[in-house]
């Protein structure tokens, strides 16, 4: 009997991750991808005798497949997947069908800002009390993989919208979403609408033995949740008050699921109103699926955020330098410049995407002394910044950057890398962009001693 044969569309870490769980579930695999392959993925293709083709979508046609499952970077609109659609062959994500083969527990966590760093700080708590646990999704090596190699029994998955967009049958034990704000709009017919109704996809299949965890201050989710009915039980997190868990300077506050905890602001290694709201997130979920006081205490303790996200690289000559490069949109850096308690030299730009940056304008005016705009095309940037009194620079050099930065600083002031854009004018992407400030600021350790 022949066997059912899966497409997989794109070569990453998805991609490579789903064709492994494929093959070992019994099924034939083709993988395809337009672009070229990475060496590493190429050779692990090669390793489990997995067929494919690189830098075309060609043999691809040549079958047909009983799903397809596809990297959440190609979007719908991509002639392969119309093709599949078209003959009504599903079209999935990795998550979805890597759901299928697992009964682990599902901690999902989207939103617009600060996912990566409550999917880390989530998964460092479990991980710190002992738990089995995998991180998936945006993060770590791909859920497919795990479960193909290295099953657990929880799994911490950071999700964007693109990898919601795929998930039909998939289900969330505890959902946690954090913010909403207009991204990635060219996806979604440049409607908010759309890209909200993409987010709350994360709530889809839970039932009332599930959690959702949310931000109540947020004003996008609160309008949508008006107007939805939720299966799942509710757990709030807000700043102002009436919520499950609720937050101040001195204290979080936990009323979830009859445990009432208050465990001291003291301990987070995190800093920022934004954080707040992510180390509530993630102290939610830890005490839904039963971790102690002590134990959310001893991982907030120990928590090291991830690269990229208000990183402090250096200080030189009582200026610290801090490389935020996953800042790619503006309510990023406006948590950003909200943190900032000394005079900032803020480097900004690089691919815009439509962004508003009047929100900003009150930081710019009370926390940032320089402006240094970094990208290929600054004009819309200069228009607003080169006028309003502030020091400001116009360069596509990150090396020149950073020089004009050290020549503005004085001792008290921070250097903030915080882009508010996409990367690709000038960098492979915004951890390239990070890790080349990064060592433009340890060559002035380095010349400083």
């Amino acid at each position: 009997m022949q066997k059912q044969i899966i497409i997989v569309l794109g070569a990453g870490e998805s991609g490579v991750g789903s064709a492994i769980l494929a093959q070992k579930q019994g099924y034939d695999v083709f993988v395809s991808d337009g672009g070229a392959i990475n060496d590493e993925y190429k050779k692990t293709l090669k390793n489990y005798s997995i067929n494919f083709e690189t830098g075309e979508h060609k043999l691809l046609y040549e079958y047909t497949p009983v799903m397809v499952i596809k990297s959440p970077g190609i979007p719908d609109k991509a002639d392969a997947v119309k093709f599949f659609a078209k003959k009504n062959i599903p079209v999935i994500s990795e998550i979805e069908f890597a759901g299928k083969f697992t009964s682990a527990k599902m901690i999902c966590i989207t939103g617009s800002n600060g996912k990566t760093t409550t999917t880390l700080l989530t998964y460092h708590l479990l991980k710190t009390a002992g738990y089995n646990v995998g991180l998936a999704g945006n993060v770590g090596m791909s859920l497919a993989r795990q479960v193909a190699e290295n099953p657990c029994e929880y799994y911490v998955l950071e999700l964007s919208s693109f990898q919601l967009d795929g998930m039909f049958d998939f289900k969330a034990d505890i959902a946690i979403l954090l913010n909403i704000t207009p991204d990635h709009l060219d996806r979604y017919e440049y409607k908010f609408e759309n890209y909200v109704a993409s987010k709350f996809r994360v709530i889809q299949n839970q039932t009332e033995n599930d959690a959702f965890i949310f931000c109540k201050d947020d004003t996008a989710i609160s309008s949508w949740m008006k107007d939805h009915k939720m299966d799942a039980t509710l757990y709030p997190i807000s700043l102002k008050e009436n919520a499950s868990a609720t937050a101040n300077e001195q204290e979080l506050k936990f009323d979830i699921a009859e445990k009432k905890e208050n465990i001291s602001t003291s301990v987070l290694t995190i800093q920022g109103k934004h954080n707040l709201y992510n180390s509530m997130a993630a102290g939610a979920a830890a005490l839904l699926v039963g971790l102690t006081k002590s134990q959310i205490e001893e991982g907030f303790t120990t928590f090291k955020n991830a690269e990229h996200r208000l990183e402090k690289v250096a200080t030189i000559a009582g200026v610290v330098y801090i490389n935020d490069s996953k800042a790619t949109n503006v309510d990023s850096v406006w948590y950003a410049l909200d943190c900032m308690t000394q005079p900032v030299i803020w480097i900004v730009g690089g691919v815009d995407k439509g962004n508003d940056y009047s929100v900003l304008e009150s930081f710019v005016n009370k926390k940032v002394k320089g402006i240094i705009t970094l990208g290929k095309d600054n004009s819309i940037l200069q228009q607003l910044y080169a006028d309003k009194g502030k020091l400001f620079y116009s360069t596509n050099n990150i090396s020149d950057a950073v020089l004009k930065a050290k020549e503005w600083g004085v001792s008290g002031d921070a250097v903030l890398l915080s882009p508010a854009c996409a990367s690709f004018d000038l960098f492979k992407n915004y951890i390239d962009r990070g890790n080349q400030f990064k060592h433009l600021v340890n060559q002035l350790v380095t010349n400083s001693n």
